[in-house]
């Protein structure tokens, strides 16, 4: 799990932390002029998505105009990192700017577990402001009351508590006995037959059109591609006669597909006349799956190994973009490093927020959006899970430890990370893990 060693701030308790953000917005909503609007906020955060599984990331044999348009419109990084290389601790470093083993989420969520309510994420750090908040799409960050997007800031949910399922049962198939998993609230809904991209949209739509006199956050957290790989005909169709071959051809397909829900979705902030006052950030959670559910793959990651599950790079290297026209520079590329917890300490600046007053690892990167000759404010990044114990990011350094096997790599040169320095920097890398055990020592404050 990821954290990063700059810009943490005191801690304190949930009680606490929601009088300070209140008490913190002390400015009236209703005493903002009507042209100070504050923006609204679309996060789009797709599920096991490639790192260059995007036309303007790379790939060649993708159809993606609506993220490439998202890009055109606005910065789009090359260096940018997940929290985690697995589903739910990496949903929680987006929403609440922490490593997610503070955030109370080092593992995919259980059926019985969650992140914490004492958790607070950019949707509670908006209301304050007057936001209507939505949550549309796939959690996984619990499926209790507790754990929901309802007790977690959001006004509205729609979707599914668990990791994934089929886009038109809505059932989660894993290990038996199946479980159908689609709620609005916390009532549980049947909409057999329909596909959960097109709900999403029309959820969203509704939710806007509703809302449109106020500032929005809204979470359009797309469960894909991640499997079942269920893309419209057309794209199958499409693939086919490109004589793509296995698993990519049904994988390009997903991809595809969410691309025209993307399209959809701008289409809509532009119909309802909110194109220039929206910021929307694209993101995928982690690496793409090799998964036997995943037909053992069909994802990319390009010049960099590894994939979902990983710390390597194909694990963690995401692509990531944020459009704000007018506001934010557009079609300009940014290879500093930043990661899924800066998202919360950013979006606050954006909207007219004080600082964040509780302790995040993000870092408001708002200058990295205005200059590419900014510093990124992330000196060393570190992760850490089952499988790679010690992993640490410092400069162009990439370090690995598990005890039995240590790696060093010098990114610059080596995306994908093939050639190991270690024994030829013995000094550097006993630093590197030195840096690492610091962290680690602290890694486990959840407060």
């Amino acid at each position: 799990m990821l954290c990063a060693t700059r810009n943490r701030t005191s801690t304190t308790r949930r009680a606490l932390l929601t009088l300070l953000v209140v008490s913190a917005f002390f400015v009236a909503v209703d005493d903002v002029p009507a042209a100070e609007r504050r923006p609204n906020v679309i996060f789009i955060l797709t599920d096991d998505q490639g790192s260059i599984d995007i036309n303007c990331y790379g790939a060649k044999d993708l159809m993606t105009p609506n993220m490439d348009a998202l890009a055109a419109r606005g910065v789009r990084f090359t260096q940018f990192y997940s929290g985690a290389p697995v589903c739910s601790p990496s949903r929680a470093a987006c929403l609440t700017g922490r490593n997610p083993h503070r955030a109370g989420m080092s593992s995919n969520a259980g059926h019985a577990g969650g992140m914490p309510g004492n958790q607070v994420t950019i949707a509670e750090v908006l209301k304050p402001l007057g936001y209507a908040t939505a949550h549309i799409g796939k959690w996984h960050l619990g499926h209790s009351t507790d754990f929901r997007p309802r007790s977690q800031g959001f006004d509205y949910s729609y979707g599914h508590m668990g990791g994934c399922i089929d886009n038109f049962s809505h059932f989660f198939y894993w290990s038996g006995p199946n479980k159908h998993d689609l709620w609005r609230n916390e009532t549980e809904i049947h909409e057999p037959g329909k596909f959960f991209g097109d709900l999403m949209i029309r959820e969203v739509s509704q939710f806007m059109e509703k809302n449109r006199e106020r500032p929005m956050f809204i979470y359009f957290a797309i469960n894909m591609p991640h499997y079942p790989y269920q893309g419209d005909v057309k794209w199958l169709e499409y693939y086919k006669e490109k004589k793509l071959p296995y698993p990519r051809d049904l994988y390009a397909a997903f991809v595809s597909t969410i691309d025209d829900r993307v399209g959809q979705l701008v289409a809509k902030v532009k119909e309802l006349g909110l194109d220039d006052d929206t910021i929307i950030i694209y993101q995928s959670d982690h690496g793409h799956s090799t998964e036997v559910r995943a037909h053992n793959g069909g994802g990319s990651s390009g010049p960099y190994r590894g994939n979902k599950f990983t710390l390597l790079e194909g694990g963690i290297r995401v692509p990531a973009m944020i459009s704000w026209p007018g506001k934010i520079p557009a079609g300009e590329v940014r290879t500093q490093t930043a990661t899924a917890c800066d998202w919360l300490p950013t979006i606050a600046n954006l909207c007219g927020a004080p600082p964040v007053r509780h302790r995040i690892d993000g870092a408001d990167i708002t200058d990295i959006l205005k200059s590419a000759d900014e510093k990124s404010p992330h000196e060393t990044l570190c992760w850490a899970n089952g499988r790679q114990r010690v992993v640490l990011r410092d400069g162009q350094w990439k370090l690995f430890g598990d005890g039995q096997k240590n790696e060093l790599y010098y990114l610059t040169n080596d995306p994908g990370e093939s050639k190991n320095l270690a024994a030829e920097n013995p000094e550097l890398f006993q630093e590197l893990i030195d840096v690492h055990k610091k962290w680690s020592t602290t890694k486990a404050d959840q407060e």
